[in-house]
């Protein structure tokens, strides 16, 4: 009769209590993805603000007011393009969290996909109506420090529910948030390196620690 090694038995005892209270099938790919397109996004947003500032417009405003939104206003355009950048980045994250879910046999909507997503959707809605404020007050400068900040906040909240690679991300994005709300001139040039550079980093590293060494087709 072979004997187990106690160590290998205390690691499967280990794993198995991790996949129960941790979210560990979130894709690394996903996060490539979602900076790529976020990247894109920004090109494009920058294209109009660049149009909207030579006309000697400030970088908090952008020349716009409170209230009425007509229909060439650069609030309405970063606003579409926003929307579009994050319902690309969601199917993404979606499709390749569904399919490494599939691979590790943990349900893509279990008890720690619930926790998971509770701890990141609270600070999430409490950011994305404080955006829509900013906006609405004619402060759309701040818009993309804001929500760096609120970002990180959900991610790091959210951290302790899946892999750690997430906490340090969120750690990421709120010191870029704060540093753009100090630096508004300079603050989709952080908005690109936090929501593109750094979900192809962390997305990158993801994928090499967690996921290369069990990919199959």
């Amino acid at each position: 009769m072979t004997q187990n090694d106690p160590a290998q038995e205390l690691a499967h005892i280990r794993g198995l209590m991790e996949r129960s209270t941790r979210f560990l099938s979130l894709s690394g790919l996903s996060g490539v993805v979602a900076g790529v397109v976020a990247l894109g996004g920004a090109t494009l947003a920058r294209h109009h603000i660049t149009a909207a500032l030579a006309t000697g417009m400030d970088t908090l405003t952008y020349g716009t007011t409170r209230g009425q939104v007509p229909a060439d206003d650069l609030r309405l355009t970063l606003l579409m393009d926003a929307v579009l950048v994050l319902v690309v980045a969601l199917l993404g994250a979606f499709w390749f969290t569904w399919r490494r879910g599939r691979r590790t046999g943990q349900h893509l909507w279990d008890a720690s996909a619930r926790r998971l997503l509770v701890n990141l959707a609270v600070p999430l809605g409490a950011g994305g109506v404080f955006c829509l404020a900013l906006l609405y007050y004619g402060l759309p400068g701040l818009v993309a420090p804001a929500t760096l900040v609120f970002y990180g906040l959900a991610l790091f909240n959210a951290g302790k529910y899946t892999l750690d690679e997430i906490r340090w991300l969120g750690l990421s994005e709120l010191v870029l948030g704060l540093l753009a709300l100090c630096w508004l001139e300079a603050a989709l040039l952080f908005w690109a390196i936090g929501f593109g550079v750094l979900h192809i980093f962390y997305g990158g590293l993801m994928y090499l620690r967690h996921e290369r060494g069990t990919a199959h087709p």
